[in-house]
């Protein structure tokens, strides 16, 4: 068996990937636009996103990412709460964090071994927000499938999916772009070789 990384994140139409989900989710930086998804309660998108939850088999997620969630999910109920509390879970941290959420173990230091001894025990691995971490699984192309919800909402401040300075790459897309009635855009890509190109465009014949 080969798993596969998927890589989830929910952005704004700048590229803004910090605390989707509520006030409280991360406000470092004085982030003041935490909860920014909730004005749009897309059924369609919100259909694929629980889809994928119900499929994954393994959670791979960055320190912060893991704490948000080890105060959350624990206490709720539901399907998409049954998945994530079932699945193992796996946090990147070079710290020594305590891992009370149960069935997370820490990852080692060497990422590459890591991620591909994951490949051999699980079939769907999701890693969920975790922007900080998913800047390594991009530049070292460990990621099978990056899928992006792009929300109709420019905030002009906050973590970016791509922040300045990320690894240049390609990528390839991977299915038809898929838009929610409000607006949302689900689009999902796979890695692809190369640097990225330049030429000049000219005059067409």
């Amino acid at each position: 068996m080969t798993g596969r990384i998927y890589i989830d994140l929910f952005t704004t139409l700048d590229g803004v990937a910090q605390a989707p989900g509520g006030p409280e989710e991360d406000p470092s930086n004085g982030f003041p636009y935490g909860g920014w998804q909730a004005p749009f309660p897309d059924e369609t998108i919100g259909a694929s996103i629980g889809k994928g939850i119900a499929e994954l088999d393994a959670l791979l997620l960055g320190r912060r990412t893991y704490d948000i969630f080890a105060g959350y999910w624990p206490h709720q109920s539901g399907k998409i709460a049954d998945a994530l509390n079932s699945a193992p879970k796996y946090v990147a941290s070079r710290g020594l964090p305590t891992l009370e959420w149960e069935g997370s173990s820490q990852l080692g230091m060497d990422l590459k071994r890591e991620v591909e001894a994951l490949r051999e025990k699980h079939e769907s691995i999701h890693v969920i927000g975790s922007v900080d971490f998913v800047q390594t699984l991009l530049k070292e192309q460990l990621f099978d499938v990056l899928t992006l919800w792009v929300y109709p909402v420019v905030l002009g401040q906050g973590k970016k999916v791509f922040p300045e300075g990320a690894h240049p790459a390609n990528v390839r897309l991977l299915e038809p772009a898929v838009t929610g009635p409000l607006g949302v855009l689900q689009l999902r890509y796979g890695p692809a070789p190369g640097e990225p190109q330049t030429g000049e465009m000219g005059p067409e014949d």
